[in-house]
C-alpha cells in the first residue's frame, strides 16, 4: 500500500475516519468527530476496503465540486478475510467475494488452496496486497461447503467479522483447567453467603448461559433486600492468562439466527460461570435495600456465592404473573411493581422509550431453512430484568465516578452523546411530512415529545418506520473511559456490569470495582491502556451486530426464496425515485416494489410528501401505506427481495 509523504506544512489535509465504500467502488468517508464527507474515488483506495479505519491527504477544493481526497495510511483493517465462492480461470484460481463492497476478486496460489475444490465455499485471508493496481494474493483458511448450504452461509457471516466458534486449544486448556477445579472452599471462604435468599434467573427460552439472577426477600415492611447477582467472571478470567487475551479480542459473544459463537469456552459460558439452578455459584453482587417506590435506601457490592432456587423462561415467569399464581408469584409481582416504578422515573427524568420487537425463525433441524418468521414481543418480566439490571449497572457507575473523584482512576463507562442537530431536524422535517409536528428545544426534540409520538403511533403502520428513523438519528453508545453520560437512558453515570460472560467490557468494570472496594488505585499511566480497550469493545459490538443482522436478513431472504408468487400484506418503509420499499407484516422481510414494474401507470416521485403519484390515476402511494404484495424473486447473492404489487 502506498503511503503519502507528511510534510508539517500539509498536516491540516490529513483526515482520519471509517471508510465506506459504495457497490460501485467509489469510497467515502466521514471524519472522526464531525459531519464533513470526503469522496474517495476508486483509483485512490489504494487497496483500502469498506469500514477500514484510514488516514485520507484532502485534495485541493475546486469550486463548488464535492471535497475528495485519497487514502494515504489504513489505520486498521475492518476485515482479516472474505468468503466466496472458489472459481478458475485461465489455469488461475481466485475467490469471488460474497461481500459486493469488495471490488477486487482475491487470487489464489495453488499451494494455498487448503484441499478447496472448485465452486466450493470458502474463507480466505488476504496474504499480500501492496499494489492497487494487482490482484490481491490469498491463502483459504477454511472450506465451508456448498454454496447456499445453511452452515456454510452461517459460519461464513461470522468469519467474515472475525468471529470463530473454534477457540485456540491453549484457551481451550485453561477453560478445562478452570472447570475441572470447580468451585472450593477456598473460593467461597471471603465471600457473602448468599445462598439462603430465595433466588432466580429469568432468560429466553433457548439461553444456555445466565450471565445474572436476582435474589429477593422482605426485611420489614415495605422495604426488600434485592439482590442483582452477576456470574463472577473476572474470578476465573485473570489478566495475562491466554483465556483472557482472547476474550479480550472476541469482546463479545455474536447471536446468530440459529447458534451462539461465545465470547468465552463453554467449559465456563454455559456451566462454571452460568448460573444454573440447584448448584452454588460465585457471584458479583449489587445487593440493594429498597422500598416500594423503588427508592434505594442502602446498596452494597462485593464477591458473594449463590445457589438458584429457580431457572425461569421470560414467558414462564410471564405465566406465573398473568394467573397471579405459582412458585415465587409474591416475589415476582413485588419486583414487577418496583421495576415499573424505576421505569416511569426514567422517564420522568427523560429517557427514551425504543423497545424494539426481535425477528425470530423457526428453521428446520435437518437443512435451517426457514419455516415460519415472527416477531417476539416484549412483556412485563423482561422490562422487569431490563430495569433491575439497569439500576445495578447505574449504581455501579455512580459508585466509581464517586470513587475517582475522591482518590483519582480510570473507570469504563458505557456512553450516548445527544443526537447531531442537524440530524434532529431532518428528523423533525421528516415527521412533519408524515403529519406530526414536533417541537424542537435548542435543536433537539425533547425526549417526552419522542416518547409521547411512540406511544400515539403503537398499532400504527409506520409505528416501525418511524421507530427507524428515530434510532438513525440518535449517536451510537460507546465504551468510554471519558463520562458524558448516557443520553437515551437520561443517566450521567452509566457502565455495563451485568453480563460478563458475553461482553468483554463487563469483565473490564468488574475489576475495577474490585480494585476499588480494595482501596487499589490504578496507577495513572494505564489510564491510556483502558481507553484502548474500551474503543476495542466499541468496534467489536458493531462488528457482532451487524453480523447477527446480516444472519437475519439472509434468512428472510431465504424464506421468501421459497415463498416466489404467495402474496402478503406489507407496510410501505421507504420511497425512493426508483421504487418503494415494502416491509412483510408479520416477517419483517424488506424488499423492493421497483418503479419500473408498476404498469398501470407513470409514477412520479414526489420527495415533498415521500410519495410516488400516478400521471394519469393520480394513485398515491405513500410512506406507512398498507398494500397487498407478491413476492417476485429472491436473490441469495445480493440479499435482496422482488415484490410486485398484487
Amino acid at each position: 500500500m502506498q503511503k503519502a509523504k507528511t510534510h508539517k506544512k500539509e498536516t491540516s489535509r490529513y483526515r482520519e475516519g471509517i471508510l465506506s465504500i459504495s457497490h460501485k467502488g467509489t469510497g467515502n468517508l466521514r471524519i472522526k468527530g464531525s459531519d464533513e464527507v470526503v469522496e474517495i474515488p476508486h483509483n485512490f483506495l489504494h487497496t483500502a476496503c469498506d469500514r477500514d479505519e484510514v488516514k485520507v491527504l484532502l485534495h485541493p477544493l475546486s469550486g463548488d465540486k464535492v471535497q475528495t481526497g485519497e487514502i494515504a495510511e489504513i489505520l486498521r483493517r475492518a476485515k482479516k478475510g472474505f468468503s466466496g465462492v472458489l472459481e478458475k480461470e485461465h489455469g488461475m484460481y481466485f475467490l469471488v467475494p460474497a461481500d459486493l463492497k469488495m471490488y477486487a476478486d482475491i487470487v489464489i496460489p495453488e499451494a494455498d488452496l487448503n484441499g478447496a475444490k472448485i465452486g466450493q465455499k470458502v474463507f480466505v485471508e488476504i496474504t499480500e496486497w501492496k499494489d492497487a493496481k494487482k490482484a490481491p494474493i490469498g491463502k483459504i483458511v477454511k472450506v465451508l461447503g456448498a454454496p447456499m448450504e445453511h452452515n456454510a452461509e452461517m459460519e461464513a457471516i461470522a468469519l467474515e467479522k472475525g468471529f470463530d466458534a473454534v477457540f485456540p486449544d491453549v484457551v481451550e486448556k485453561e477453560a478445562e483447567a478452570i472447570s475441572k477445579k470447580g468451585i472450593t472452599e477456598s473460593d467461597i471462604k471471603n465471600r457473602r453467603d448468599m445462598r439462603g435468599a430465595p433466588t432466580m434467573t429469568i432468560d429466553p427460552v433457548d439461553a444456555k448461559d445466565f450471565d445474572d439472577a436476582l435474589s429477593f426477600r422482605e426485611i420489614s415492611t415495605g422495604h426488600y433486600e434485592i439482590g442483582i447477582h452477576i456470574a463472577d467472571v473476572s474470578h476465573y478470567v485473570v489478566p495475562g492468562t491466554a483465556l483472557d487475551e482472547e476474550a479480550r479480542t472476541r469482546g463479545t459473544s455474536v447471536y446468530l439466527v440459529d447458534r451462539t459463537i461465545p465470547m468465552l469456552p463453554e467449559e465456563l459460558s454455559n456451566d462454571l460461570c452460568s448460573l444454573k439452578p440447584d448448584v452454588d455459584r460465585l457471584t458479583f453482587s449489587a445487593v440493594f435495600e429498597i422500598n416500594s417506590q423503588g427508592h434505594v435506601l442502602t446498596e452494597w457490592y462485593g464477591r458473594t456465592v449463590i445457589h438458584s432456587d429457580k431457572r425461569f423462561s421470560y414467558e414462564e415467569a410471564q405465566g406465573v404473573l398473568d394467573k397471579k399464581q405459582g412458585i415465587f408469584y409474591k416475589e415476582l409481582d413485588t419486583m414487577n411493581k418496583i421495576g415499573k416504578k424505576l421505569l416511569a422515573q426514567r422517564y420522568k427524568d427523560g429517557a427514551i422509550s425504543l423497545d424494539a420487537d426481535e425477528v425470530k425463525f423457526k428453521l428446520d433441524e435437518k437443512t435451517g431453512v426457514p419455516l415460519s418468521v415472527f416477531t417476539k414481543k416484549r412483556g412485563d418480566t423482561n422490562r422487569m430484568i431490563e430495569e433491575f439490571m439497569l439500576l445495578a449497572n447505574r449504581r455501579v457507575a455512580e459508585v466509581m465516578t464517586k470513587d475517582n473523584k475522591k482518590k483519582g482512576g480510570v473507570f469504563v463507562y458505557r456512553i450516548h452523546d445527544e443526537p447531531n442537530k442537524e440530524k434532529m431536524k431532518d428528523l423533525a422535517f421528516f415527521l412533519k411530512k408524515l403529519g406530526y409536528n414536533v417541537k424542537l428545544k435548542d435543536g433537539i426534540i425533547p425526549s417526552e415529545e419522542i416518547n409521547a409520538l411512540v406511544i400515539k403511533l403503537e398499532g400504527s403502520p409506520i409505528a416501525a418506520t418511524v421507530h427507524s428513523a428515530i434510532i438513525r438519528t440518535m449517536a451510537k453508545a460507546i465504551y468510554s473511559t471519558k463520562n458524558i453520560g448516557h443520553y437515551g437512558l437520561a443517566f450521567k453515570d452509566y457502565t455495563h456490569f451485568t453480563s460478563p460472560i458475553r461482553r468483554y467490557p463487563d469483565v473490564i468494570v468488574h475489576r475495577l470495582l474490585a480494585d476499588s472496594l480494595a482501596g487499589k488505585l490504578m496507577p495513572k499511566e494505564r489510564w491510556f491502556e483502558y481507553e484502548q480497550m474500551a474503543t476495542e469493545a466499541s468496534s467489536r459490538e458493531k462488528e457482532a451486530a451487524d453480523a447477527e443482522r446480516a444472519s437475519i436478513k439472509y434468512k428472510q431472504v431465504e424464506y421468501m426464496s421459497t415463498r416466489i408468487g404467495s402474496t402478503f400484506t406489507g407496510v410501505i418503509t421507504g420511497v425512493t425515485e426508483w421504487g418503494l420499499y415494502v416491509e412483510e407484516k408479520e416477517t419483517k422481510c424488506e424488499g423492493m416494489v421497483r418503479m419500473r414494474d408498476l404498469k398501470d401507470d407513470f409514477y412520479m416521485f414526489d420527495k415533498k410528501h415521500m410519495a410516488i403519484l400516478g400521471k394519469k390515476t393520480k394513485k398515491r402511494y405513500m410512506l406507512g401505506d398498507s398494500l397487498k404484495i407478491k413476492v417476485m424473486g429472491a436473490d441469495m447473492n445480493k440479499k435482496t427481495i422482488d415484490y410486485a404489487l398484487a
